[in-house]
Protein backbone atom coordinates (compact mmCIF):
# COMPACT_ATOMS: atom_id res chain seq x y z
CA UNK A 1 0.00 0.00 0.00
CA UNK A 2 2.55 2.52 -1.08
CA UNK A 3 0.09 4.52 -3.20
CA UNK A 4 -0.30 7.97 -1.58
CA UNK A 5 -4.05 7.99 -2.27
CA UNK A 6 -4.42 5.02 0.06
CA UNK A 7 -2.53 6.42 3.04
CA UNK A 8 -4.54 7.20 6.12
CA UNK A 9 -4.11 8.43 9.68
CA UNK A 10 -6.27 5.81 11.38
CA UNK A 11 -5.25 2.19 11.52
CA UNK A 12 -7.47 -0.88 11.48
CA UNK A 13 -7.07 -3.06 14.58
CA UNK A 14 -3.83 -5.06 14.04
CA UNK A 15 -5.50 -8.22 15.40
CA UNK A 16 -8.11 -7.98 12.63
CA UNK A 17 -5.49 -7.18 9.99
CA UNK A 18 -3.64 -10.35 11.00
CA UNK A 19 -6.80 -12.39 10.23
CA UNK A 20 -7.29 -10.87 6.76
CA UNK A 21 -5.85 -12.57 3.68
CA UNK A 22 -5.40 -9.72 1.24
CA UNK A 23 -4.86 -10.24 -2.48
CA UNK A 24 -1.65 -8.99 -4.11
CA UNK A 25 -3.13 -5.46 -4.24
CA UNK A 26 -3.94 -5.41 -0.51
CA UNK A 27 -7.66 -5.95 -1.07
CA UNK A 28 -10.35 -8.27 0.27
CA UNK A 29 -13.59 -9.09 -1.56
CA UNK A 30 -16.73 -7.74 0.08
CA UNK A 31 -20.05 -9.44 -0.68
CA UNK A 32 -22.91 -7.07 0.08
CA UNK A 33 -26.25 -8.58 1.13
CA UNK A 34 -29.61 -7.03 2.03
CA UNK A 35 -29.94 -7.76 5.76
CA UNK A 36 -33.63 -8.69 5.90
CA UNK A 37 -34.17 -10.58 2.64
CA UNK A 38 -30.77 -12.23 2.12
CA UNK A 39 -30.63 -10.82 -1.42
CA UNK A 40 -27.03 -10.57 -2.68
CA UNK A 41 -26.66 -7.04 -3.99
CA UNK A 42 -23.09 -6.66 -5.19
CA UNK A 43 -19.43 -7.54 -4.75
CA UNK A 44 -16.75 -4.89 -4.36
CA UNK A 45 -13.30 -4.50 -2.80
CA UNK A 46 -11.99 -3.16 0.49
CA UNK A 47 -8.53 -2.44 1.77
CA UNK A 48 -7.84 -1.99 5.49
CA UNK A 49 -8.87 1.66 5.47
CA UNK A 50 -12.15 1.01 3.62
CA UNK A 51 -12.94 -1.73 6.14
CA UNK A 52 -12.06 0.55 9.05
CA UNK A 53 -14.37 3.25 7.68
CA UNK A 54 -17.15 0.71 7.15
CA UNK A 55 -16.80 -0.66 10.69
CA UNK A 56 -16.72 2.77 12.34
CA UNK A 57 -19.10 5.00 10.36
CA UNK A 58 -22.24 2.95 9.73
CA UNK A 59 -21.91 3.44 5.94
CA UNK A 60 -20.15 1.11 3.50
CA UNK A 61 -16.88 2.33 1.96
CA UNK A 62 -15.03 0.51 -0.82
CA UNK A 63 -11.75 0.88 -2.69
CA UNK A 64 -12.42 1.50 -6.38
CA UNK A 65 -9.84 -0.39 -8.42
CA UNK A 66 -10.82 1.43 -11.62
CA UNK A 67 -10.78 4.96 -10.15
CA UNK A 68 -8.00 4.36 -7.62
CA UNK A 69 -9.90 6.02 -4.78
CA UNK A 70 -12.26 5.36 -1.90
CA UNK A 71 -15.96 5.57 -2.56
CA UNK A 72 -18.81 5.51 -0.11
CA UNK A 73 -21.81 3.86 -1.71
CA UNK A 74 -24.57 6.38 -2.27
CA UNK A 75 -22.64 9.64 -1.96
CA UNK A 76 -23.34 10.58 -5.58
CA UNK A 77 -26.33 8.36 -6.39
CA UNK A 78 -28.25 8.63 -3.12
CA UNK A 79 -28.40 4.81 -3.04
CA UNK A 80 -26.68 4.42 0.32
CA UNK A 81 -25.78 1.22 2.10
CA UNK A 82 -26.30 1.39 5.87
CA UNK A 83 -24.25 -1.22 7.73
CA UNK A 84 -26.12 -3.83 9.76
CA UNK A 85 -23.21 -6.26 10.30
CA UNK A 86 -19.84 -7.27 8.88
CA UNK A 87 -18.53 -10.83 9.00
CA UNK A 88 -15.20 -12.31 7.97
CA UNK A 89 -15.20 -15.74 6.31
CA UNK A 90 -13.26 -18.69 7.73
CA UNK A 91 -10.32 -18.20 5.35
CA UNK A 92 -10.06 -14.46 5.98
CA UNK A 93 -10.25 -13.62 2.28
CA UNK A 94 -13.84 -12.40 1.98
CA UNK A 95 -16.22 -10.20 3.92
CA UNK A 96 -20.00 -10.45 4.15
CA UNK A 97 -21.45 -6.98 4.64
CA UNK A 98 -25.12 -7.03 5.58
CA UNK A 99 -26.77 -3.70 4.81
CA UNK A 100 -29.99 -1.78 4.59
CA UNK A 101 -29.84 -0.76 0.92
CA UNK A 102 -31.51 2.52 -0.05
CA UNK A 103 -32.61 2.35 -3.68
CA UNK A 104 -30.66 0.20 -6.13
CA UNK A 105 -27.23 -1.36 -5.63
CA UNK A 106 -26.12 -1.74 -9.25
CA UNK A 107 -24.69 1.11 -11.32
CA UNK A 108 -26.97 -0.05 -14.18
CA UNK A 109 -30.05 0.90 -12.17
CA UNK A 110 -30.96 -2.69 -11.27
CA UNK A 111 -31.72 -3.55 -7.64
CA UNK A 112 -28.86 -6.08 -7.58
CA UNK A 113 -25.76 -6.57 -9.72
CA UNK A 114 -26.75 -10.25 -10.02
CA UNK A 115 -29.69 -9.92 -12.40
CA UNK A 116 -28.40 -11.99 -15.34
CA UNK A 117 -29.75 -15.55 -14.93
CA UNK A 118 -27.47 -17.94 -16.81
CA UNK A 119 -30.07 -20.70 -17.01
CA UNK A 120 -28.23 -23.35 -15.00
CA UNK A 121 -29.75 -26.82 -14.66
CA UNK A 122 -31.31 -27.05 -11.21
CA UNK A 123 -30.08 -30.02 -9.23
CA UNK A 124 -32.17 -32.06 -6.84
CA UNK A 125 -30.85 -33.45 -3.59
CA UNK A 126 -32.57 -36.84 -3.66
CA UNK A 127 -30.26 -38.35 -1.04
CA UNK A 128 -31.13 -35.72 1.55
CA UNK A 129 -27.48 -34.71 1.82
CA UNK A 130 -26.85 -31.76 4.06
CA UNK A 131 -30.47 -31.60 5.20
CA UNK A 132 -31.00 -29.93 8.54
Amino acid sequence: MTDDSRRHDSILDPALVARLRHDRDGLVAAVVQQHDTGEVLMVAWMDDEALRRTLTTGRVTFWSRSRGEYWRKGDTSGHAQWVRSVHLDCDGDALLVRVDQVGVACHTGARTCFHHDLGAVVGENTAGEGAR
